[in-house]
């Protein structure tokens, strides 16, 4: 018997995973799930999908074996706990929550549960991420000295039609939710590389005064559009991660890691790795530039491949042979980490196997940017970053 997967939630993001699930050759079913009725049943129209759900409850009662959250991004966390403790695998698009109880709930509930539970962090299949993890473990870097991250989107790149399509006809309430209230992005690429954790940070942030208003008055009672936190590591190098909603840049996720043999730069301008010595700066830009990968092996004739015989959206850095080849052809996006997340979810719930960005990960994504912000509000006071341990038998 193959997978049960409910989707909740039927928006824009979400339709770039429904084709996926759908496609996966070890899901057999999937359940879309929505409150509004009119949008549940478009979507089903569009991907050919015959059974609906009203509800998260009634997906919960349901018999399918694991639910996907693409809800509202303050809603994550309390849902994902609502699921596990129905018995459901729970796949989860970013942030995991929006407080450290609901962070430590979680992982309790994951803790409790024994089910799957996986943060759908698209930078951890991010190619400079790829890159940066094979040098880590050949020894490339040497010591980790310094790492740094950013998450740069302006509102004027399309963050107001999603708000707007978040919060309703009130959307400037919850608009303003802190920038690191999301920092998984930026924080996952560095610890997903190294694995050392954030240990104490120091965080400022830029007071915003911008005539939309949406770091005035907010349900986060939040002032600021940007904010930048300089963290101790676990293993004795220094992080700094910037979040930042104004800003005059194109946009970008990316990361810097130097290590006392070498280093990884990314810039606007393009990416390469670094030794001391300058004898070699090695140009990264074709390697990690996501113009799709074929499939490994298939046959050209293949009806699969027929049409399209790539995987969209990946670099020469991604592990494409791991991939079905169902997904040839099917969207792709988040510079080709959506199949790959998809994968490592399905096969865990499927296998048991163990995968990248569970529960215990997530809260070392999240809870330093939780403590960063409060850090924030105080001026920059130095705070302890909570750590809630490693997943069971792995600590």
């Amino acid at each position: 018997m193959g997978l049960q997967v409910g989707i909740v939630g039927t928006g824009a993001f979400s339709q770039s995973f429904i084709p996926l699930f759908k496609a996966h050759p070890h899901v057999e079913r999937v359940v879309l799930c929505d409150l509004d009725d009119e949008k549940r049943a478009v979507a089903a129209a569009r991907f050919e999908i015959r059974d609906t759900s009203p509800s998260l409850d009634d997906l919960c009662a349901s018999p399918v074996d694991a639910v996907c959250l693409f809800t509202q991004n303050w809603l994550h966390g309390s849902q994902a706990v609502q699921a596990l403790e129905a018995g459901k695998h729970v796949y989860s698009a970013v942030p995991p929550g929006i407080s450290v109880t609901e962070i430590e709930n979680l992982v309790a509930a994951a803790r409790s549960s024994g089910a799957v539970y996986m943060l759908g962090e698209t930078s951890y299949y991010y190619p400079g991420v790829l890159y940066c993890r094979e040098q880590f473990a050949r020894g490339a870097f040497g010591q980790i000295v310094y790492g740094q991250a950013e998450y740069y989107h302006d509102w004027d790149h399309g963050l107001y039609d999603v708000a707007r399509w978040r919060g309703g006809e009130n959307w400037r309430e919850t608009a303003g939710i802190p920038p690191m209230y999301y920092p998984t992005h930026s924080t996952s690429q560095i610890i997903s590389v190294t694995g050392a954790r954030m240990t104490r940070v120091s965080c400022q942030g830029f007071r915003d005064t911008h005539e939309d208003g949406i770091y005035g008055a907010n349900d986060w009672a939040n002032p600021f559009s940007n904010q930048s936190a300089l963290y101790s590591m676990s293993d004795g190098s220094v992080c700094r991660i910037n979040e930042f909603r104004r800003v005059g840049h194109p946009g970008c996720v990316r990361m810097g890691l130097q290590g006392t043999e070498g280093g990884f730069e990314q810039t606007a301008a393009g990416a390469s790795w670094l030794r001391k010595d300058g004898t070699r700066v090695e140009p990264l830009d074709d390697l990690l530039a996501c113009t799709g990968q074929p499939v490994p092996g298939s046959d050209p004739m293949d009806k699969v491949t027929a049409s399209d015989g790539t995987h969209l959206g990946v670099s020469a850095a991604h592990p494409v042979e791991r991939l079905p080849e169902a997904f040839a052809g099917l969207p792709n996006g988040h510079a080709g980490s959506h199949q790959f997340l998809v994968d490592d979810f399905v096969m865990a719930c499927v296998n048991g196997t163990a995968h990248p960005n569970n529960a215990w990960d997530a809260a070392r994504y999240m809870l330093p940017g939780l403590t960063a912000h409060e850090s924030a509000l105080h001026g920059g006071t130095l705070l302890e970053v909570p750590d809630l341990g490693d997943p069971p038998g792995t600590g």
